[in-house]
This record gives structure tokens, C-alpha cells and sequence, in this order.
């Protein structure tokens, strides 16, 4: 796909973030849509494209008022929104729509107006993981992160530093959830989850949602707000079952959507200004710098500790406080979306000064789907 033909025209999130009441799920999508909206000066009736992962399309279109001309309903995890803007983006190179509202919203935490979520008996998962006693995230994840941590000689301690550099960015982030710094010792003396991860090094669970706009680039200078344009994108699958990854030390889908989008934008490493990596957990940054070809595995547990990644490093990453300690309502990706959006225009609470190009990497499940989108401010 030619890059810089679409942009990003409007971007928003939930007028509220953290712990909200008062909105089910379908009226957070609606509340993150119409902000969005309200940033590029539209409304429902000039969409005619709509996307979106935890609702359906269907659901969500009628309820916006939006009679569209081209729908995405992919819903592989949190990493989705990457894909969706992937999607949407060739959408309108291909002529499928002029205008396109992604949207998410997530009752994470109050679970109001949440569908239920279960593992089906007769799916993969329900036959072959469920019934060896796997209970959520903390308990799949461990399987690859052990093995990553020995292969690669990663130590307690630089996992636990992911945590604590993700906690300096949020302290200079309002909307962050957790603000208050943290230490190494404190990562490694807070409760156990599920070995190796203790409490600070697992998501938080909020309620929130965002939304994104997208038009072509020569529509964007019609729009009151800085474009943000898309140079590249990737996207890969692997399995449903984290037991059967390939190799735990690695992801393959990762391997697969990073690469792809850096050929695609036509950029190296070193053109990278700001970097966003879906951190569910705290090993999900090491696997990302990793198979996006950053540096070598083994380099990336002490590129951390040694602080190339915190506020003043060279390379920013995780701007916003990430899920760990910005928000997590249980589909991550949109916010990281939100956040490379604002960096490129240069308007995030913790801006990385002169920044040009943003690299937001998503996962979707456990290692299941990957997808990737790099940014620019410069056509």
C-alpha cells in the first residue's frame, strides 16, 4: 500500500478514564466516537465507514445513526485497532470509503453493558488448554515468559524495571491511573499473580475507550487539527493456543507485522522517534524490541535497566504510562493508538520534542495476532 495517502484527522478518548458508572460498553464506544468527531469538526452523518472490535459494526452503526458504505468487525484481541486501521486505510486508497470512524470502548472494570466471555468447550482452547486448569492471562503468560527469561538470560529484576520506567511516564500523564513512583524492589515485593509476575508487573483494569478518524491525505488539510499520516502497517496471526507457539522465546506474528510495516514505510530502527509496545504484562516490551528487530533479545532486559527507555532515553517508549499504569480496560491497543497519534501532533502530556515518527506495535490474546502501525507528522 502507498504510504502518506491516508491520515489520521480525528482522535479522542473517553471523556472519563479509569472507573466509570454511569456508561455501558456501547455508551463508551459512542462517548470515545462522538469526541473524536468533535475533534475534526463531523458528525455521525459525513462517516461512512466504521470499525470496531468488543460491538459489532451492525450494533454500532445503528446506534451512531451512520449508514456506511464499507464495515470491519476483525476481532483478534487488542491489537484489533491496529489491524482496523491497517484495513481502513486501504479502504480508502481503494475507493471503499472517504471517511472512517474507529471506535472502541470497554466496561473493563464496572461491567456495565459487557457481553459475557467465555472459552466455548468445543473451541481449541476449550478442549486442549482449558482443562489443564489455565485461568486467564497471568496464568498463559507465564508459559512463554519463563522460557524467554532463561533462553535470553532476562532477570527478575530488568523485568520489574519495565514497570518501574512504564510508572515515570505516567506520573507525567493526568489521566494516568497509577501515578505514584515505584522502585525495583517494590515490583519484586508486591503480591504474586502468577510466577513470574507479581501484581505490578500484570495490566490494570479500567473502563474507557478511544476513537479514530481517518480520511485520505488530501482531505487532511481540510481538517482543523494536524494530520497524522500513516506510513506503514503490518499483521500477522499464529495460533489461539499459547502452548502451541512456534517458539516461546519469540512471536512469530510479531516477527511477521513489525518487519512487514518497516519495509512498507521504508525506515529503519534508527528513524524510530517514539515507540509504542502493547504491555499487557511486563514482558510483551522485550518481546516487541526483539522481534521488531530493535536489538537482539538478549540486549533487551539491560536496555532497559539501564534507562534507554525512560523520560530523557533514546528511545521513548511507552509515553503515556502504557497498561500498566495508564489504563487497561482489556483491549489495549487503542490507547496505544491514541497516544502515537498525540505524540505526532504533537500535543502528548510527556511529548517527546521533535518527534516525527511513532511506531505502535499491538498483540492480540496470548501471542495470538500482531499487528503494527507507524506513524508520521511529515507528508
Amino acid at each position: 500500500m502507498p504510504h502518506n495517502t491516508v491520515a489520521v484527522v480525528g482522535a479522542a478518548e473517553t471523556t472519563k478514564m479509569g472507573v466509570i458508572t454511569d456508561l455501558s460498553q456501547i455508551g463508551l464506544h459512542a462517548d470515545a466516537a462522538l469526541n473524536a468527531m468533535a475533534d475534526c469538526g463531523l458528525k455521525p452523518s459525513d462517516i461512512d465507514g466504521i470499525a470496531c472490535a468488543n460491538e459489532t459494526p451492525v450494533q454500532l452503526a445503528h446506534y451512531l445513526g451512520i449508514t456506511p458504505t464499507w464495515i470491519d468487525g476483525t476481532a483478534v484481541g487488542g491489537c484489533s485497532f491496529m489491524i482496523h486501521v491497517r484495513h481502513a486505510a486501504a479502504a480508502i486508497e481503494a475507493g471503499l470509503a472517504k471517511t472512517i470512524l474507529i471506535t472502541h470502548g470497554e466496561s473493563g472494570k464496572s461491567r456495565i453493558g459487557n457481553p459475557m466471555r467465555a472459552v466455548h468447550p468445543q473451541s481449541l482452547n476449550g478442549q486442549f488448554e482449558q482443562p489443564f486448569g489455565r485461568m486467564g492471562p497471568p496464568s498463559m503468560f507465564t508459559i512463554p515468559v519463563l522460557r524467554y527469561m532463561k533462553t535470553h538470560g532476562i532477570t527478575h529484576e530488568q523485568l520489574a524495571m519495565v514497570a518501574v520506567v512504564q510508572r515515570e511516564w505516567a506520573a507525567k500523564n493526568p489521566r494516568a491511573t497509577m501515578k505514584a513512583p515505584i522502585t525495583v524492589e517494590d515490583v519484586l515485593n508486591s503480591r504474586i499473580i502468577a510466577y513470574p509476575f507479581r501484581i505490578l508487573q500484570c495490566c490494570l483494569v479500567t473502563d474507557g475507550g478511544g476513537a479514530l478518524i481517518l480520511t485520505s491525505a488530501e482531505r487532511a488539510g481540510d481538517f482543523p487539527k494536524k494530520p497524522v499520516y500513516i506510513l506503514g502497517t503490518g499483521e500477522s496471526v499464529e495460533t489461539p493456543m499459547v502452548s502451541q507457539m512456534q517458539t516461546f522465546d519469540s512471536s512469530r506474528a510479531f516477527k511477521i507485522a513489525g518487519p512487514f510495516a518497516f519495509r512498507e514505510a521504508g525506515i529503519t530502527h534508527g528513524d524510530v522517534d517514539h515507540l509504542m509496545i502493547y504491555d499487557a504484562f511486563a514482558h510483551l516490551p522485550l518481546y516487541g524490541l526483539g522481534d521488531l528487530g530493535f536489538m537482539a533479545h538478549e540486549e533487551t532486559g539491560q536496555f532497559i535497566a539501564d534507562g534507554n527507555t525512560r523520560p530523557g532515553g533514546k528511545l521513548p517508549l511507552n509515553t503515556n504510562g502504557g497498561g500498566l499504569s495508564y489504563m487497561h480496560s482489556g483491549m489495549y491497543g487503542m490507547y496505544a493508538l491514541q497516544e502515537s497519534v498525540r505524540q505526532m501532533r504533537g500535543i502528548a502530556p510527556a511529548q517527546v520534542p521533535g518527534a516525527k515518527i511513532s511506531v505502535c506495535h499491538g498483540v492480540g490474546g496470548m501471542f495470538a495476532a500482531s499487528g503494527t502501525i507507524i506513524f508520521t507528522n511529515e507528508r
